[in-house]
C-alpha cells in the first residue's frame, strides 16, 4: 500500500498493480474499497494500475468533514492524487458509480485526462434516465436461468416500491453474467468493503449539475472508452450508448454475455478491449 495526504490533510491509500504506462482506476459501489477491483481480470499484465480507495473506504482514512464524500467534493482527492505521482496528463479507468467521480474530474480539469475508461458506468452525472422497461428488457435476457423467476418477482418488487427485506439480495445474479461461486464470493464480500454512510452523501444535494457537465463533456476530445455488459441491469446498454453520444471522441464497446462486472465475466475480452485502448 501507498499513501499521499489530500487537500484537507486526509490520508489516502492506494495500491499499484503491474509495471509500465500508469493508469489511475476509481471504484464504484459508491464508496467501495478498491479491493473489489482485483487486478481487473489480469489487467496488470499489460498497464500500471492505480488503485484508489476513496476517502472513508479501504486503507484511507476517515475524514473529519462527512461531507467531503460528496462526488464533486471527491474531484480534488483525484486531483491531489495526480499531483502526487507527478503526471501532468493521465488515463484514468473508473467503474460503476466511479464513472460520475471520473467524469466529473474529466468535466474540470480535461487538461490533466489523456484517455478515459468508463466500465459499466453509472449515468447520474449527466441525468440520464434509465426506464423501468429497459431494465425489464435487460432482465428478460436471462429467462433461462435457474434463478430468474425469483430475481425477476424481487426486481418488479424493487421498481413498484415493495421490497421485502431480501430482495435486493434475490436480484443479485443480475449483476453477474455468472451467477457461479466467483460471483457469489464478490458479491458476499461487498458488506465489509462499503462505505454507508459515505454511499448516503456521495450523491447528496449538489453533488450533480446534469446540465453543466454536459456542457463540459461536448468540449472534453480525449478519446474515451465506453464498455457496456450486454446483460447488465444497472447500467443497461441502451442508456451506455447515449452517454457515449455526450463524448466528441467515443469508443462503445458491448462486452458479449457480460454483467457489471465484466472482468470476471470474461477477464480476456475485457483485458484485450480495455488495454488496446489504454496502450
Amino acid at each position: 500500500m501507498d499513501s499521499f495526504t489530500s487537500y484537507d490533510g486526509t490520508k489516502l491509500a492506494y495500491h499499484v498493480f503491474g509495471d509500465g504506462h500508469p493508469v489511475v482506476c476509481l471504484p464504484g459501489g459508491p464508496m467501495q474499497a478498491s479491493a473489489y477491483l482485483g487486478d481487473l481480470g489480469g489487467l496488470s499484465a499489460h498497464l500500471r494500475l492505480i488503485m484508489l480507495d476513496l476517502r472513508g473506504t479501504g486503507q484511507s482514512a476517515v475524514p473529519k468533514d462527512a461531507a467531503s464524500y460528496r462526488c464533486d467534493r471527491l474531484v480534488a482527492d483525484v486531483e491531489a492524487l495526480r499531483e502526487h505521482l507527478g503526471l501532468d496528463r493521465m488515463d484514468l479507468l473508473a467503474h460503476s458509480g466511479g464513472t460520475n467521480l471520473a467524469t466529473l474530474y474529466a468535466a474540470r480539469h480535461p487538461e490533466r485526462v489523456s484517455k478515459l475508461a468508463l466500465i459499466t458506468p453509472s449515468v447520474m452525472a449527466v441525468g440520464i434516465t434509465i426506464t423501468e422497461d429497459v431494465r425489464r428488457e435487460t432482465a428478460q435476457r436471462r429467462k433461462n436461468e435457474p434463478w430468474f423467476s425469483a430475481a425477476f418477482a424481487a426486481l418488479e418488487a424493487i421498481m413498484a416500491g415493495q421490497a421485502a427485506g431480501d430482495a435486493f439480495q434475490t436480484i443479485a445474479p443480475f449483476w453477474y453474467g455468472r451467477w457461479d461461486e466467483t460471483a457469489q464470493a464478490h458479491k458476499a464480500a461487498e458488506a465489509e468493503q462499503r462505505n454507508r454512510e459515505a454511499a448516503a452523501v456521495f450523491g447528496a444535494e449538489g453533488a450533480f449539475d446534469p446540465d453543466a457537465t454536459r456542457a463540459a463533456l461536448t468540449r472534453f476530445t480525449s478519446p474515451v472508452l465506453l464498455l457496456a455488459g450486454e446483460v447488465d441491469l444497472n447500467s443497461p446498454p441502451a442508456a451506455v450508448t447515449e452517454l457515449a453520444r455526450l463524448f466528441p471522441n467515443p469508443e462503445l464497446v458491448v462486452q458479449a454475455r457480460a454483467g457489471h462486472f465484466p472482468w470476471l465475466d470474461d477477464a480476456s475480452q475485457f483485458v484485450a478491449t480495455t488495454a488496446a485502448f489504454l496502450r
